[in-house]
C-alpha cells in the first residue's frame, strides 16, 4: 500500500468508527471520544491566528464522494479542527474540499500550495484553485516541496511566482505566504531570502535525534518568528517493498476492515 493510499484510509477509517455498530472496548472508545473536550489550539507564529493543533489534511477526501467528504469535514470542525490544508496534485481533493468546507469557510483557516514556479502558471493555478474551493482567498499560500536551489532562483527571478504571490495579496486573494520544504539547504536559503509568515517542514523524534534533520531549520524559522508546520510527525522515509506486508487483523467484524502492517 502506498503511503498516500495509506494516509487517506487511515483518516477515513478513523473517522468512520462511529457509523457502525460498536461493542465492548470499541464502544467504550468511541464514548470517550464523544465526550472529550475539543482540540487545543496554538498561535501561528507571527500571523496571530489561533489554530488547532492538529489540522485536516485535504488528501483524505481525494477520489471520494462528496457526501464522503462532507462528513469527514463537519466531523472535524466539530471536534475542533479549523486548519486545512489541501493542494493541486491531490487529485480531485479540492473540489470534494471546496463543496464540504464552504458551509464553515469563514470558521477555519485555508491553506494551499502550488508547485509552477513561473509568473504566470501560479497565477493559473491559484485562480483555478480558488475557483475549485469556491473561495475568494486561501489564508495561506505557500510554495510546495522546494527541493533544489534553482527553485528559489527561479522564484525570486523575473517572472517568477512570487510575483504572483505578492500581486495576489495586495488584492485579497491571498493572507499570508509560506512555502514547504523537504531540504534543510533550501528552508535556510528561502528563509534567508523572504520574509516567509510560516514553514511547512518534516519534523518527528527519529530526524531530530538520529539525522540532526530540523533543529536548524526550527531555530532560524523561530528567530523570525515563522508560523511552524509540521508534517511526516511520525515518519522517517517510505519502506521498502521488503519489508512491508500487509495482513488482517482477525475478528476485526464485517462492518470495517482493519489492517496492519507487520514487519518481517
Amino acid at each position: 500500500m502506498r503511503r498516500r493510499e495509506f494516509l487517506k484510509n487511515g483518516a477515513a477509517a478513523g473517522f468512520l468508527g462511529s457509523a457502525g455498530m460498536l461493542e465492548g472496548p470499541l464502544a467504550r472508545a468511541e464514548q470517550t471520544i464523544s465526550n472529550a473536550r475539543p482540540i487545543p489550539r496554538r498561535t501561528l507564529g507571527k500571523t496571530g491566528e489561533q489554530l488547532s493543533i492538529i489540522g485536516f489534511a485535504g488528501i483524505v477526501v481525494m477520489e471520494n464522494s462528496p457526501s464522503f467528504a462532507s462528513n469527514m469535514v463537519a466531523e472535524a470542525v466539530d471536534r475542533g479542527i479549523n486548519y486545512f490544508d489541501v493542494a493541486p496534485t491531490y487529485g480531485n481533493a479540492q473540489e470534494r474540499l471546496g463543496s464540504a468546507l464552504h458551509p464553515y469557510r469563514n470558521k477555519v483557516f485555508l491553506a494551499c500550495k502550488e508547485e509552477d514556479w513561473t509568473k504566470d502558471g501560479s497565477s493559473r493555478l491559484l485562480d483555478e484553485s480558488l475557483r475549485l474551493l469556491r473561495t475568494d482567498r486561501v489564508d495561506l499560500y505557500q510554495f510546495h516541496a522546494l527541493s533544489k536551489m534553482p527553485d528559489l532562483d527561479q522564484i525570486f527571478g523575473p517572472n517568477g511566482a512570487m510575483e504572483t504571490f505578492e500581486s495576489a495579496r495586495k488584492e485579497g486573494k491571498v493572507r499570508f505566504i509560506g512555502f514547504s520544504a523537504h531540504s534543510v539547504e533550501v528552508a535556510l536559503a528561502a528563509i534567508e531570502r523572504y520574509d516567509f509568515d510560516t514553514i511547512l517542514f518534516p519534523i518527528n523524534c527519529v530526524l531530530f535525534s538520529q539525522a540532526k534533520f530540523g533543529p536548524q531549520v526550527i531555530e532560524k524559522a523561530r528567530q523570525k518568528q515563522m508560523g511552524i508546520v509540521a508534517l511526516k510527525g511520525m515518519a522517517k522515509t517510505t519502506w521498502p517493498d521488503s519489508t512491508k506486508k500487509i495482513t488482517r487483523i482477525p475478528n476485526a467484524g464485517t462492518n470495517q476492515q482493519r489492517f496492519r502492517r507487520k514487519l518481517r
